[in-house]
């Protein structure tokens, strides 16, 4: 019986760096670690396009669903490792296909060390004819129900006939720290992800309203964010009291510029808290026309207050797409669940669509907003949230 006593883990985008590809695969060996941290006898081998991990007795399932959360990974491969002799490759490629209960096969053989004396298809064919000529497998290179993967390197080959796809994209935290506006909904916790499949930290800041806004509001936020930070091993959350801003915006504007002076608050304070803490971009989980905020007219008018960047990686999906997404990464449920953020508690009856910046402008010369930001600011509350930590009322 052939026994799989190594992964093989194949690099996504990272095949495109240059100079930098070191780096980012260095950030990846070092992901993968931490996230496969709890399996303590585990042996980790990096080259130039392969990481290889060498088993012992541990759960292939669990290290699957683990390597899957990991991103910068194309795809991996539970292998057998044999001397790189073609009598010992052709006898475990037998062996696989003569467990298996497909009916039409393929190999694909990939000759890294190009002083083995044969090449990559009179590999695939010797192998292939041993194969037929002691099973009742037949071939078929267009649509194989099996294929038989062979890598052939200078002292060790590794054979597999299966291909887990990974999660892509580039290793978190490689491109740089973003402060993400994480509210209780679906869509931010789901920008978290999509951000950090880029290869961004994020941390989040998060608007608080007590007494409007309860603790189970706050825990919901804290449990998200866990939910999301196993894709990058912790996240730091940033708790602002918004009560004060949000109750004189209502006094000096009342209802139809109050979600757009709230958000220009909003960024004001998360451009302060970015600084703050070397975030380089703030984040949100906008989608064009889903609210009156988000139109492009209320986008202008809420960027128009700071001089970092935003960045918007679900600007184009629609609500459909994002739930999709939220239910598949493990947010959903929890989002969902029935206590409110600042956003919805003060949510008005009639927003302006297509605010202007001087009229909010206008509206914000009423109060004294510079001072109240400040003083949220120095109140702000920390806290760093980790996979492995749950929240009591969850």
């Amino acid at each position: 019986m052939v026994k799989y006593d190594t992964v093989l883990i194949r690099y996504g985008e990272l095949s495109t760096k240059g100079k930098n590809r070191k780096d980012f695969i260095r950030r990846l060996d070092r992901n993968i670690r931490y996230m496969l941290r709890d399996f303590k006898d585990l042996q980790y081998k990096r080259t130039y396009d392969r990481i290889y991990i060498k088993l012992q007795d541990e759960d292939p399932e669990e290290i699957a669903e683990r390597l899957k959360k990991v991103f910068g990974i194309s795809s991996f491969s539970f292998t057998e490792r044999v001397d790189s002799d073609i009598d010992a490759i052709t006898a475990r490629c037998l062996e696989i296909a003569k467990e298996t209960d497909k009916k039409t096969f393929k190999m694909l053989t990939k000759r890294h060390d190009k002083t083995f004396p044969m090449v990559s298809d009179a590999v695939n064919r010797h192998i292939a004819g041993v194969i037929l000529d002691n099973t009742d497998l037949q071939v078929d290179v267009h649509n194989p129900q099996l294929l038989i993967r062979v890598e052939i390197h200078e002292n060790d080959t590794y054979i597999t006939s299966d291909k887990i796809p990974g999660a892509g994209g580039y290793p978190a935290g490689i491109n740089g720290k973003v402060l993400l506006l994480l509210s209780g909904g679906i869509d931010s916790p789901v920008a978290a992800y999509e951000l950090m499949k880029r290869g961004i930290e994020v941390e989040a800041v998060h608007f608080a309203s007590p007494p409007y806004t309860s603790q189970a509001a706050r825990d919901k936020v804290a449990e998200l964010a866990r939910l999301v930070s196993i894709y990058q091993g912790r996240m730091k959350i940033h708790y602002l009291n918004f009560t004060d801003i949000q109750l004189a915006i209502y006094k000096a504007a009342g209802d139809p510029y109050a979600v757009t002076l709230m958000r220009r608050m909003m960024f004001r304070l998360a451009e302060m808290v970015a600084k703050q803490n070397n975030c380089l971009a703030l984040g949100t989980g906008e989608s064009v026309g889903q609210v009156a905020s988000q139109t492009l007219s209320s986008m202008a008018v809420i960027n128009d207050v700071i001089r970092i960047p935003v960045l918007r990686p679900l600007v184009c999906f629609d609500k459909v797409e994002i739930i999709d997404l939220a239910r598949r990464i493990g947010t959903y449920e929890t989002s969902i669940l029935p206590y409110e953020d600042c956003c919805t508690i003060f949510d008005p009856k009639n927003p302006v669509t297509n605010p202007t910046i001087h009229k909010s402008e206008y509206y914000e010369s009423k109060f004294d907003w510079q001072t109240m930001l400040e003083k949220c600011v120095a109140a702000e509350e920390t806290v760093t949230v980790r996979p492995e930590t749950k929240d009591d009322f969850l």
